[in-house]
């Protein structure tokens, strides 16, 4: 074999590849490549950064998208331990309504009730769920009512694209004033 057909046989980068096995080197580079390499970017644990329209962020060391919904996403989700009493909390039904109201499992909610009610605050304090509960509907109601108080209007669109004129259901001034004084009297009754 002559010289110049071992030069035709092995190209440079099969001279390459041989030599980092031989070597011991079999991850080496055979050759050298160009191109387009993305900036990396170091971030540590809490950084929120943006990239390509998307919140991202490093929490327990993964890296996890932020969505605008991420705070009511918390809101819903059960922890492993129950803050209060550092117990395991079972995905269970009790235990995800006693959260979400409370903040702690069914367990502590049972202690902490049990406790009131050797204190006597029982009573009240059932009262102010109660109460806070009623205000809560009279606020969604007194939204409805002005809702529908500023949205009165006569033309509707039809499914079929249709625009009708309904005539009807005008409410007068007299019971605008009724219904206003009405919820501020629910609001300030005590259960």
């Amino acid at each position: 074999m002559s010289e110049t057909n071992l030069k035709r046989e092995f190209s440079k980068r099969d001279v390459q590849r041989m030599r980092n096995i031989i070597t011991g080197n079999t991850g080496g580079a055979t050759g050298v490549q160009a191109g387009y390499e993305k900036q990396q970017n170091e971030h540590i644990e809490g950084d929120i950064w943006e990239e390509n329209g998307r919140k991202w962020t490093i929490k327990d060391g993964i890296k996890k998208t932020m969505s605008k919904l991420s705070h009511f996403k918390k809101l819903t989700l059960l922890p492993i331990t129950c803050p209060t009493c550092s117990q395991p909390m079972k995905n269970t039904e009790y235990n995800k309504k006693m959260y979400s109201i409370h903040k702690m499992c069914i367990d502590c909610v049972a202690k902490m009730e049990t406790k009131y009610k050797i204190e006597g605050k029982y009573e009240s304090y059932t009262k102010g769920i109660l109460n806070a509960n009623k205000n809560n509907e009279l606020d969604d109601f007194e939204a409805a009512v002005q809702d529908w108080l500023t949205s009165q209007n006569d033309t509707f669109v039809s499914e079929a694209g249709d625009i009708e004129s309904w005539k009807g259901g005008k409410i007068s001034e007299l019971e605008i004033k009724n219904i206003k004084e009405y919820i501020a009297k629910l609001r300030a009754t005590e259960l």
